[in-house]
């Protein structure tokens, strides 16, 4: 059974980091273009970035360049968010979500459940 679990959400005041997590489990990670994303209260899901299988690019929303980093570690089947400069408007419920695809192609088909990212003092 496919399975991505996402993991270091959390509370974090403005300015502050985070990293997320993507565990997957039931099938390897290397040859699946992994995309980051998020939900706010009231509105729409959004791709935050993603990255593909093969070269490892990556691409990133405007909203979140130069201070979101993704990366991945296929030795241990995760990829990872890193989150710097949060801001109030960062928060929201993150997904990962997996396509088996060289690179980033819509649609994804298999996503987490989430985890809750809340940036406030």
């Amino acid at each position: 059974q496919l399975q991505l679990v996402e993991s270091g959400g959390g509370l974090v005041q403005p300015g502050g980091s985070l990293r997320l997590s993507c565990a997957a489990s039931g099938f390897t990670l290397d040859y699946y273009a992994v995309g980051w994303f998020r939900q706010a209260p009231g509105k729409e899901r959004e791709g935050v970035s993603c990255i593909s299988s093969s070269r490892g690019s990556t691409n990133y929303a405007d909203s979140v360049k130069g201070r979101f980093t993704i990366f991945r570690d296929n030795a241990k089947n995760t990829v990872y968010l890193q989150m710097n400069s949060l801001k109030p408007e960062d928060t929201a419920v993150y997904y990962c979500a997996a396509v088996l695809s060289s690179s980033c192609r819509p649609p994804f088909d298999s996503w987490g459940r989430g985890t809750q990212v809340t940036v406030s003092s």
